[in-house]
């Protein structure tokens, strides 16, 4: 993906496509030649988004996924695959934005945070790896956000879920190199990024 001349035909499949940075990104993609396959938690979102490329004369299925759920992502990918015949590139970017003092305990949102933006990916990466290597290329692009490079008051579990990003990332780069797999971490300052963001009052990150 290094210009758009590289775009025309490549399979792209993105979650958190139904807003935000993955809205955009699918968007953007479609326009240039890509192939794009769009998974976000609830079909509806979608539909205006599918129609939109398609009438551009794009091709762009969508798949109802929880990227919390194993066998939606292992769903997901394998239905990628039958439709378009090979996957080139995984746009990892659901996510979930809470922020709160640790010693209000909301666990759930904890837990939540965990399987959404640390799990989902594993479970992505651990669907799509698969694919990769056997076809001999493929690219991952994870994203992040600064928050995995910085802390800050109530950031805490959100924070820690963006380090395991990067830890993940970089991890994965070097496991990959030898499949001629590629792999980037996007580190983005705006938490406007399509996550579900619910940060709770008088608190924010700078």
């Amino acid at each position: 993906m290094n210009s758009p001349n590289n775009l025309s035909g490549k399979v792209v499949l993105i979650t958190g496509a139904s807003s935000g940075i993955g809205e955009a990104t699918a968007r953007h993609l479609a326009a240039r030649g890509a192939q794009v396959s769009l998974a976000a938690r609830r079909l509806d979102k979608l539909t205006q988004l599918v129609a939109d490329i398609t009438q551009a004369g794009g091709q762009a299925p969508a798949f109802a996924t929880d990227v919390s759920q194993r066998p939606q992502v292992e769903a997901l990918v394998q239905q990628t695959v039958a439709a378009f015949g090979r996957l080139d590139v995984v746009f990892n970017c659901a996510g979930v934005f809470l922020l709160s003092p640790l010693e209000a305990q909301h666990y759930a949102e904890w837990e939540q945070m965990i399987d959404v933006n640390l799990k989902g990916m594993l479970y992505t990466i651990g669907a799509a790896l698969p694919h990769f290597k056997a076809q001999g290329s493929g690219h991952f692009i994870n994203v992040s956000s600064i928050a995995g490079h910085f802390v800050y008051p109530a950031s805490a579990v959100y924070s820690a879920t963006e380090f395991a990003v990067r830890a993940v990332s970089e991890g994965l780069r070097q496991e990959v190199k030898p499949y001629n797999v590629r792999t980037t971490i996007l580190s983005l300052r705006s938490l406007a990024a399509g996550v579900a963001a619910r940060p709770r009052r008088g608190l924010q990150m700078p």
